[in-house]
C-alpha cells in the first residue's frame, strides 16, 4: 500500500530526481514543452508551476521597486532550479556552425563570467542567455494575471518502445506552438501486415460473394429443364 508516499521514486535515488526535475524545469522554459513519459511528466508538473510562482512573485517585486525582495526570488529559482545558459532559437544554427573557441567567447566573457541577456557583444553578432532570465523576463509577464495553473500535460496515443511507458508533453499554457506530436502515429511493421491480411480477406470475401451472385442469376436466367408432353 502506499499510505503516506506523497511522491514517485521513478526507481531513481533522491539525487537523481532533484537532477531530473532541474533539468526537465529547464527544458521546458528553454523550448516551451518538452515530451516525456507521463509519470515524469506529472512529477516535475508541481516543481515547475513552484517556480513560475516564484518568477512572477520577482517580477512583481522588481517592478514595484522591492529591489530587495527580487533578488530573494530570484536566488531562491536559482537555488531550486540552477542555471543553464541556451543559444536563441534564431541563432542555434549559426552556434553548430561555429569552431569550439567561437562557442566559447559566445558563451563567456573574456574574464570567464557568463553572459545572461543574448544581446550582440562587441564583435559577437549574438551571445548566450539564461534561463534563469528567460524565465523572469519572458515567461513570467505571460503569467502575471493567472493564478496558477501555467502549465498542461497532453497525454500522447504513444509507447516508448521498450518498456511500453505512456509519452506525454508537458507544455507552458498559452503557447501557441503546436506540440508536433499530436498527429497520428505511424503504423508499425506488426499493424500494416494486420492490415494487409484484413484487406486480403475482405477482398476474398467480395469475391466469393460475387462469384455466388453469379452463378444465382446463371441459374435462373437457365431454361427449365422438365420433361415435356
Amino acid at each position: 500500500m502506499r499510505h503516506r508516499m506523497h511522491h514517485r521514486k521513478l526507481n531513481r535515488t533522491s539525487e537523481h530526481r532533484r537532477a531530473l526535475r532541474r533539468n526537465l524545469a529547464q527544458s521546458l522554459f528553454e523550448h516551451g514543452q518538452v515530451r516525456t513519459t507521463l509519470p515524469k511528466a506529472k512529477t516535475v508538473r508541481p516543481f515547475v508551476e513552484k517556480l513560475i510562482t516564484l518568477a512572477v512573485k520577482a517580477r512583481r517585486l522588481d517592478r514595484s521597486g522591492d529591489a530587495a525582495g527580487a533578488l530573494a526570488a530570484r536566488r531562491s529559482i536559482e537555488r531550486h532550479m540552477g542555471d543553464r545558459v541556451v543559444i536563441p532559437a534564431a541563432r542555434r544554427g549559426d552556434y553548430e556552425m561555429m569552431s569550439d573557441a567561437s562557442r566559447a567567447q559566445s558563451l563567456r566573457m573574456g574574464s570567464g563570467r557568463r553572459y545572461r541577456t543574448g544581446d550582440p557583444k562587441g564583435r559577437l553578432e549574438f551571445t548566450a542567455e539564461s534561463v534563469t532570465r528567460r524565465l523572469i523576463e519572458k515567461i513570467a509577464p505571460r503569467f502575471m494575471d493567472r493564478q496558477g495553473g501555467y502549465t498542461r500535460i497532453i497525454r500522447l496515443a504513444q509507447w516508448r518502445v521498450g518498456d511500453s511507458s505512456t509519452l506525454a508533453v508537458l507544455q507552458l499554457v498559452g503557447d501557441e506552438q503546436s506540440p508536433g506530436v499530436l498527429t497520428k502515429p505511424a503504423k508499425t511493421a506488426r499493424r500494416r501486415r494486420a492490415d494487409a491480411r484484413y484487406a486480403l480477406a475482405v477482398k476474398s470475401a467480395k469475391g466469393r460473394k460475387a462469384r455466388a451472385g453469379e452463378s444465382a442469376t446463371a441459374v435462373a436466367e437457365a431454361p427449365d429443364g422438365g420433361d415435356s408432353t
